[in-house]
């Protein structure tokens, strides 16, 4: 693999990364109102989700299912439903404001569940799912070990993935001590619940073509 290649990929994989998402605002949500421990099991969750899309799309599998029209679908509809059901619990939240002690009890008790929330929302990723079926086989070389540029390609989107996923977690756990204000968490709670709605009608309408 050439330095040229690897570097070419580095830059599609940091404007794909750095750009916020679904699972950066998981990340964020979950930082803010369990805290920075619950958004660590929220990215790696999300993480394992796209390392498996880049996985499938290496071995191939990743084409069969951008060229069916029902996996895709169904990958889609599971994931604009569930954010959308996010989206709702967020907005109709009572909570006032986010306290310390809360926090402590939902990360002891929700490990998995972020973990859980993380790989559904990163796994019906469409643009995960079409950049790596339909991008990522142009930066492999077949004359060369594909064992090896398969590590590379993976190892170094996980690295840049899971740091941004963790830089803006950071922020909006530091931005917690200004929501824990009563009154202020509600506010946060219905601008989230309304991100999350409006990105699952938009992942919705997200078709094949337009992803």
């Amino acid at each position: 693999m050439s330095i040229e290649v690897w570097v070419c990929y580095l830059i599609a994989i940091m404007v794909l990364t750095a750009s916020p998402g679904p699972s950066v605002f998981l990340c964020i949500t979950k930082s803010v109102t369990e805290g920075f421990f619950a958004s660590l099991f929220t990215a790696m969750g999300s993480l394992t989700a796209i390392v498996g899309i880049l996985t499938l799309s290496f071995i191939g599998l990743g084409v069969v299912i951008y060229s069916s029209d029902l996996a895709f679908n169904l990958i889609k509809w599971a994931g604009a439903v569930y954010l959308i059901y996010l989206g709702l619990r967020a907005f109709t939240s009572k909570e006032n404001s986010f306290s310390v002690e809360s926090q402590c009890r939902k990360n002891n008790s929700n490990r998995l569940s972020n973990y859980v929330s993380g790989f559904i929302v990163g796994a019906s990723n469409p643009k995960a799912i079409v950049f790596f079926t339909a991008l990522f086989p142009q930066f492999i070389n077949p004359s060369e070990p594909l064992l090896f540029q398969y590590l590379v390609f993976v190892s170094t989107f996980a690295t840049l993935e899971f740091l941004w996923l963790l830089t803006y977690a950071y922020l909006g756990h530091r931005s917690s001590r200004w929501l824990s204000t009563k009154g202020r968490a509600q506010l946060f709670n219905k601008l989230t619940g309304g991100v999350f709605i409006s990105a699952g009608i938009l992942l919705s309408n997200t078709s094949k073509a337009s992803a």
